[in-house]
């Protein structure tokens, strides 16, 4: 056992002592069975010859069970050196026994000691042991004339040895299994150490990852407050677009309205107008009216903003949108005293672009320049580059400094306020320009130098026809010369590239829809129906996407009982309600409803159709230029009205029941009783609730955020599975980003072998 006590020694604390304890409770077994074996010897020797042997034996008995406790004993302080004691002892009885009883074949127990010392101690101990057997022997031999014969010497001896060698075997294997068990042990320590400091950093990066949990928590609801706090900013922001737009319609129908009126029918104004005055309130009526189509995509600025605006492209000529623009600021520049050029390239081609916006950023441009510059002139120049277009406006003005031409791009930015306080201007003109030509694909820039100038640029790019491609190889002479050699060639053919646009048929009662898609599509052709048979003709006149039906239902669209299992070449039908002029007018209870800027014409044809036994009019707004653009408008008609005018819905309401007009021009933004309320009012009290209203107002119901809250797809050929995954992924798509959309399986493939 002496490995083994090394071995208990190189293992853990725990472990060694174990190990001690096992060997110490194995050593004191040994030693009592071996103490009970000489008993129950001793005992049998006592029963079977009672006499002097059975004294004798009580002799040795007496000395070997005090030894035995006390090799116990000692072995708990001391193992080795209770190990070695006892085995002295037992040689020491033994060759006492032999001599006690002399019988010289108690030697034969000689050849035990090796075995066990060879177990419980080692091989070492079991050579001793052997000399220890030899000794014994040899003691015996010369001792009292005891004779040990040869033959005794050699079966001892070599029992011994035997004994010996099967002891260290025995345990060599055992020790060997101990060995390994260790070496497993402290494996499976190892492991289980890596296993624990493991298990340390897993609850580590456990309380890591809460911790970031945590703070992503923080975040999300940091995030879902700016959330609300942009949500919030949006809607004030639509809310100033439409308080905006008030102020912008009301102003721009007067202008619109007035100038109509002095250029159309002058003599309403009595005497012959000069003809200086026409020609400037001329120029008047066409600002106006180029504001008249920009006003729209102004008050949608949070769109613009937002990515969703797009361009009605059309095929357009540079020079001419450069000259329209020189034509509307050249009065400002003569007013300076300033020059201002036009250097148009003649190798521009048309370009295929929105003409508002082009003309918008170059009269931009324009009124930048002629504001800021005091003397010389400014100079707009366009020229071709590959494949764009570069316009220039470059201006004698002070210039701008390195450091101010960032912000230059950015809203509500000019250099500083005094230079807004003496020039005018919001701010947002560059920042506009600068988003229309990146919508082209194009992009804006400026050189300056500070006291010498400033140059603004913007490209466009140059959609050019393909051009005929032709087989150089081909001899054109074969086709003219008859006696030519006539060689079978394919003939050169001209490829041209044929650009379709996508047509959709608008089925509807109005123009809402017609004019959603003229605002927020670009390319598309669209044909507007107003009842099914009509619809159906176009359909099969030329293909089409869509069926696009404005209405609130398909029984309300007024379709055949069948449906739409007719639509030629399996198009699909969507169905989706945007109220139109007369939805609003119905809802509303009143005969028109007409949103400003309206010309002389819309009103005095309004208000015609509403029947020949209109004579009395009650005009009702706020603004007493409006009143008087109305009363001239209808002044000018061929028909004799009588006019009524209110500057409030009280006052409307007295007039209205003390003199019972046949209709009411209402307009619905008013200080106190605003148009609404009026209405209430009116239809409260019976004598008047019959009285026709006409809605003259810049307030537009229908242009709110959400236009139509469902959309229905059917086609009369069904959908599949597969086409039915692919409209819910486009769907998704468009109206979840966030989300992952629904894609479609693959299209097997069947091949035949």
């Amino acid at each position: 056992m002496g490995k083994l006590l090394r071995l208990s020694v190189e293992a853990e604390p725990g472990l060694a002592e174990t190990i001690s304890d096992l060997m110490r409770a194995t050593f004191e077994r040994l030693a009592m069975v071996t103490g009970l074996s000489y008993l129950l010897w001793h005992l049998a020797i006592t029963v079977s010859r009672p006499g002097d042997l059975g004294v004798q034996a009580w002799a040795l008995t007496g000395a070997l069970v005090p030894v035995t406790f006390f090799v116990a004993w000692l072995s708990r302080r001391h193992l080795l050196l209770g190990q070695a004691v006892w085995l002295i002892t037992l040689w020491a009885a033994i060759t006492s026994a032999a001599l006690l009883f002399d019988q010289p074949l108690v030697a034969f127990f000689y050849a035990l000691l090796p075995m066990i010392a060879a177990a419980i101690i080692g091989w070492p101990a079991g050579i001793a042991a052997e000399g220890a057997v030899a000794l014994g022997l040899l003691t015996l031999d010369q001792s009292m004339g005891m004779h040990i014969e040869p033959a005794l010497w050699m079966v001892v001896l070599t029992g011994g040895a035997l004994s010996g060698l099967l002891g260290w075997t025995s345990t060599e294997g055992l020790l060997t299994v101990t060995e390994w068990s260790l070496f497993s042990y402290r494996k499976m320590r190892d492991t289980i150490y890596e296993a624990r400091q493991q298990r340390q950093e897993l609850k580590q990066v456990q309380i890591d990852l809460l911790q970031a949990n945590q703070e992503l928590a923080r975040i999300t609801d940091r995030l879902k407050a700016m959330n609300r706090l942009a949500e919030d900013a949006r809607r004030t922001k639509q809310e100033f677009v439409a308080n905006v737009s008030h102020e912008l319609r009301t102003p721009l129908n007067m202008i619109i309205g007035f100038s109509e009126m002095i250029t159309q029918t002058p003599k309403v104004y009595g005497s012959q107008l000069p003809p200086a005055l026409l020609a400037d309130i001329t120029a008047i009526q066409r600002n106006s009216q180029h504001l008249a189509k920009l006003v729209d995509d102004v008050l949608d600025l949070s769109q613009i903003e937002g990515g969703r605006m797009t361009l009605l492209k059309d095929w357009a000529c540079l020079a001419d949108l450069v000259q329209e623009a020189v034509m509307a600021v050249r009065v400002l520049y003569e007013n300076k005293g300033l020059t201002l050029q036009i250097q148009v390239a003649d190798d521009i081609p048309k370009l295929y672009c929105d003409p508002t916006r082009v003309r918008q950023v170059i009269l931009n441009l324009l009124s930048n320049a002629g504001r800021f510059t005091e003397r010389g002139g400014v100079v707009v120049r366009a020229r071709r580059e590959s494949e764009r277009v570069v316009v220039s406006v470059a201006d004698t003005g002070p210039g701008i400094a390195p450091e101010d031409r960032a912000r230059l791009f950015e809203p509500f930015q000019q250099l500083d306020a005094s230079i807004r306080r003496k020039h005018g201007g919001s701010g947002l003109g560059l920042r506009i320009s600068k988003h229309f030509v990146d919508m082209h694909g194009g992009k804006m820039w400026l050189e300056s130098e500070v006291g010498r100038g400033t140059t603004f640029y913007f490209s466009l790019p140059v959609d050019a026809h393909m051009p005929m491609v032709i087989d150089s190889g081909d001899n054109a002479q074969r086709w003219f010369n008859p006696w030519g050699g006539y060689e079978e060639r394919p003939r050169a053919r001209q490829r041209l590239e044929l650009k379709v646009p996508p047509r959709y048929v608008v089925m509807e009662e109005g123009r809402s829809l017609h004019r959603l898609f003229q605002r927020y599509t670009d390319g598309v052709q669209v044909v507007t129906v107003k009842a099914y048979d009509e619809a159906m003709d176009e359909l099969r006149r030329s293909p089409a996407r869509a069926l696009v039906i404005n209405a609130p239902s398909y029984d309300a669209a007024g379709l055949p009982p069948e449906g739409l299992a007719d639509l030629p070449y399996g198009t699909p039908a969507i169905l989706c309600w945007i109220l139109s002029d007369d939805a609003i007018a119905e809802r509303l209870g009143v005969v028109r409803y007409l949103l400003k800027p309206i010309s002389a014409e819309e009103l005095l044809e309004a208000v015609a159709l509403v029947g020949d036994n209109v004579h009395q009019i009650l005009l009702v707004d706020d603004d007493p230029e409006v009143l008087q653009l109305w009363a001239r408008v209808l002044a000018s008609s061929q028909r004799d009205y009588s006019l009524l005018q209110a500057k409030s819905g009280r006052r409307a309401l007295t007039l209205l029941r003390r003199h019972r007009p046949d209709i009411v021009l209402l307009d619905l933004v008013m200080p106190g009783m605003d148009g609404f309320r009026f209405l209430e009012e009116m239809r409260m009290d019976p004598e008047i609730a019959d009285t026709p209203v006409m809605i003259v107002s810049s307030h537009d119901p229908a242009g709110q955020p959400i236009v139509s809250n469902s959309l229905t797809v059917a086609r009369n050929m069904g959908l599949s599975g597969q086409e039915l995954l692919a409209c819910v992924g486009a769907l998704t798509e468009i109206l979840s980003p966030d989300d992952q959309p629904v894609r479609p399986a693959p299209v097997e493939t069947v091949v035949d072998g």
